[in-house]
């Protein structure tokens, strides 16, 4: 035997002695959940086994004490499904999403509960929202911003009228192809199907690899790779879940105009999420209409050095001509200088709506 097999004989008993010890450590860990979750139980039968505060904090703590090889990000995304499925022993998250199946939506629900998480498709925002109301699922996640196209304006609206919380958040990188089935060839493709917002996402590289052909909006990118399953001299703009599921070959892939194109979801509840350490708070506020009216709302946050990371302006449901403030800040609800702008503010407008307080997004 030579000395480089008798090198990889000896890394391969290596590895299959740490297969076992993770294996084994995998099973503690599971274990120790299911001890947790009759713990929880015999004090409070209803009690809520996910804890997103907790989540966050413990994939933080991984990432701070991961030494590498594996990057920060895939190390505590090992974890996050060694958590998921841990956690499914105690009891299945069940969460709704912005469907159908295969959406850039399902892919954040799966990345932030992970694979073993129940998901089910909504044909519509305001279905998550009722979904999540009615007590049928646990959590919810809706799109709320792009970087290239900015606002989902129905999920802010949804919001006005809804008690529900947001109780975390995911961005997810977006990356587009250009998908065809088996009956397309790439230099026939006469019509693309996709989503409004990914179309404005590609719409550099549409007009420069295919000016003439036809684009046709629908309701999202999934149910465009549904259409040219079947469809000759067709493509869909969709990403890698709706290629996958629906078994199309890329032909273009990452043809987004901007690399750094990135969508934020929202997780809702019903619940509020304790302090983790690292949150986010997000509010509604409507304000009197008044001069110096928006210089009212800002003072307060300057003066607590809040760090102000989004401020958007929706029309009010009240009346025409009114408007009220979306505001995402760094801070917590819980913590002493963020409650005393809260009441500052509240004093000075017409009404504020604290939306939730949540962990800043790990994955």
């Amino acid at each position: 035997m030579s000395d480089a097999s008798a090198k990889l004989d000896a890394l391969r008993e290596r590895i299959d002695q740490l297969d076992s010890d993770i294996l084994h450590l995998i099973s503690e860990r599971a274990q120790c959940a299911k001890d947790v979750a009759a713990v929880k139980l015999a004090e409070d039968p209803s009690t809520l086994f996910y804890r997103p505060e907790r989540e966050a904090q413990v994939l933080r703590r991984i990432m701070a004490a991961n030494k590498g090889p594996l990057s920060d990000e895939e190390m505590a995304r090992l974890f996050r499904e060694v958590m998921s499925a841990c956690l499914a022993l105690e009891q299945p998250v069940k969460v709704a999403y912005l469907g159908p199946e295969g959406t850039f939506t399902q892919q954040a629900a799966l990345k932030h509960f992970g694979e073993s998480a129940v998901s089910l498709p909504m044909a519509a925002i305001d279905e998550v929202f009722r979904e999540v109301e009615a007590g049928a699922v646990n959590y919810g996640v809706v799109p709320v911003e792009n970087s290239t196209e900015g606002v989902v304006n129905h999920t802010l609206d949804t919001f006005l009228e809804s008690s529900i919380h947001i109780c975390g958040e995911v961005v997810l990188r977006i990356h587009h192809h250009l998908l065809v089935g088996e009956n397309t060839r790439r230099d026939k493709v006469s019509r693309v199907y996709s989503h409004p917002q990914s179309f404005a996402q590609c719409r550099k590289w549409l007009d420069a690899h295919y000016p003439h052909a036809e684009r046709v909006a629908v309701a999202s990118n999934a149910e465009a790779a549904r259409l040219v399953k079947t469809e000759w001299h067709s493509a869909a703009i969709a990403g890698d879940m709706a290629a996958k599921l629906y078994d199309l070959e890329v032909i273009a892939d990452k043809i987004e105009d901007r690399p750094d194109n990135s969508t934020r979801f929202l997780i809702i509840g019903s619940q509020d999420a304790p302090l983790s350490g690292n949150d986010k708070t997000s509010l509604v506020v409507a304000m009197r209409n008044q001069p110096g009216a928006l210089h009212d709302l800002l003072e307060p946050f300057h003066r607590h050095q809040i760090d102000m990371t989004r401020l958007e302006t929706r029309p009010s449901r009240s009346g025409v001509w009114n408007y009220v403030f979306f505001i995402d800040f760094v801070g917590h609800q819980g913590q002493p200088h963020v409650a005393a702008m809260l009441d500052e503010v509240r004093l000075r407008a017409a009404d504020l709506k604290v939306l939730g307080s949540y962990p800043l997004g790990v994955l």
